[in-house]
């Protein structure tokens, strides 16, 4: 009963001080509504960012992964800061210069709106599917084991999971659908701080319950006892080979923290382009610590139960259960619930915006008021809800765990996406038919592959899927180029500055940068064998 009363009671504070937050800000605005007014500040950024990211099938199926393979996983989490340094100095600018609400604005503006449009229906497409039935249903399992919810009611485990779904499901939507941008940010901001104190417990009271009481000693016993688990460089048989990380890891990295709408939103509310710069460099530096919690953990819970347990996904909740103080147990339900509402609100959030601005507007009603754009993109969003809800309890064992599934899957959309962002940005005269062929290229080539994969030919005859995304992304930059000497742009384009915000860039982004990147590095070499 403590553990449901603290659970609540911190749950009512994160919505008590968004609303607070919020109370003054222009809802019935696209700024205001979708952007925050443009008003969010570097720790507002960052925490938003972090949190948007960190979310139930990270900490759970990456620890799990870790249980099985070890510190190899990390790439996940440590080379993304180098994708944040790159969005930081390259994309950020750009997108804040053009004043951007959503990244295929951007696209109709360089190529057309049928590319825009292609480019919305597949992110939409992505989130209803994929993202947010995922988050929904690792969510959903997690609460639903830590609170004993089957026993609890006297209901069967596949009910429990219904009704943590649909829990999650509704209280999500309310932040997202009826608080705006600012109050999803605001809320992930408290989240922050209660998952970084909650995240961090995990690994201390895990390397105490090792060594004896004493954090340093567990620490020692582990790397000692374990020393295969502490060896950053991934054989060709593992989830993440080292040769994939300079080919698509850097590239999926580089979509998500730089064109993925439900990431990048965050920097684009941005009150000005220093602000934004800061944000994402402290969320880079954040972000290599960032294996501590979803890592470290899956490590020690092969340790502590000596690998055996029957599916590794169950490393993270496992541990908890075992090492975490009884009442603290609901502080952490409840961190972790923040964690889930943020990466669910946050995606449902950006597919409102997608609709409202890039769908609804263009095709539906053209002279639609600002108003009236917000109200239908909350339409949809409740729609979406309700049909993500009703797909992920029907998710029970996905390939690969969770994680490793999650990231194959996005394949489909995100490299064809980031390839025609980098082209737009790069070049001046490839024509919106480049675009076009690249967004159906790219995505009918990954899906045949993954058809081929999983049906066709037997398992390990075919590349890993990172270097395939690697290679069509190296494919579909040569067709367009191809297409853009045979039928080029008769006009340049031209990036026009729309004055929303100020793009002075931070003095120090390249030096902060730079150590970011060179942190990254040593961390690889420190941990190579």
């Amino acid at each position: 009963m403590v553990g449901i009363l603290s659970f609540i009671g911190f749950t009512a504070l994160v919505a008590i001080i968004a609303y607070w937050s919020t109370r003054k800000t222009d809802e019935n605005s696209s700024d205001g509504y979708f952007l925050g007014g443009r008003s969010l500040t570097a720790g507002v950024i960052a925490g938003s960012v972090l949190l948007t990211n960190l979310s139930t099938e990270q900490i759970v199926g990456l620890n799990g992964q870790a249980f099985s393979e070890g510190i190899l996983v990390m790439a996940w989490e440590t080379l993304a800061a180098i994708a944040i340094v790159i969005t930081a100095l390259f994309l950020l600018p750009r997108y804040l210069k053009g004043g951007l609400t959503t990244v295929p604005q951007f696209l109709e503006r360089r190529y057309d709106k049928m590319t825009k449009t292609l480019v919305s229906a597949l992110f939409l497409s992505g989130y209803m599917i994929i993202f947010l039935p995922i988050v929904l249903y690792s969510g959903g399992l997690a609460l639903s084991t830590m609170f004993g919810i089957p026993g609890m009611l006297g209901v069967s485990e596949n009910t429990a999971l219904w009704l943590s779904v649909w829990g999650i499901g509704i209280i999500g939507s309310i932040y997202a659908i009826f608080g705006g941008l600012k109050a999803v940010a605001v809320s992930d901001t408290v989240n922050a701080i209660g998952l970084l104190i909650g995240g961090l417990m995990i690994p201390v009271f895990g390397l105490m319950a090792i060594g004896d009481g004493g954090i340093i000693n567990g620490l020692e016993v582990l790397v000692d006892s374990n020393p295969e688990k502490f060896n950053s460089i991934g054989g060709p048989d593992a989830s993440v080979p080292f040769t994939t990380i300079f080919t698509g890891m850097m590239l999926v990295q580089l979509f998500y923290w730089g064109t993925n709408q439900a990431i990048i939103q965050r920097a684009l509310a941005a009150k000005n382009l220093k602000e934004g710069q800061k944000g994402l460099m402290l969320a880079a530096f954040i972000k290599i610590l960032g294996p501590i919690m979803v890592v470290l953990p899956g490590i020690i819970a092969w340790h502590l139960f000596e690998g055996k347990l029957e599916n590794a996904d169950q490393a993270y909740p496992a541990l908890v259960n075992a090492v975490l103080p009884a009442p603290l147990i609901g502080f952490f339900a409840a961190v972790l619930f923040g964690a889930i509402l943020s990466s669910f609100n946050s995606a449902l959030q950006s597919s409102v915006t997608l609709f409202g601005v890039d769908i609804y507007k263009q095709y539906f009603n053209q002279e639609a008021t600002e108003r009236t754009v917000v109200k239908k993109g909350k339409q949809f969003g409740i729609l979406l809800a309700i049909l993500s809800m009703f797909i992920a309890p029907l998710i029970v064992n996905a390939p690969m765990g969770l994680f490793g599934y999650l990231q194959e899957v996005n394949g489909a959309y995100s490299i064809p996406i980031l390839t025609i962002v980098i082209v737009g940005y790069l070049t001046k005269r490839i024509p919106a038919l480049a675009a076009k062929i690249a967004i159906l290229s790219g995505v009918g080539f990954y899906l045949i592959y993954l058809l081929l994969k999983y049906f066709v030919m037997e398992e390990g005859a075919l590349p890993h899927y990172l270097h395939v995304m690697a290679i069509l992304f190296v494919m579909n930059v040569i067709i367009m180029i191809l297409i853009g000497k045979w039928k080029p742009n008769p006009v340049a384009y031209i990036e026009d500055y729309t004055k929303q915000v100020d793009i002075k860039p931070w003095k120090a982004v390249k030096p902060v940068g730079l150590g970011i990147v060179t942190l990254v590095i040593f961390i690889y070499i420190y941990f190579a064998q």
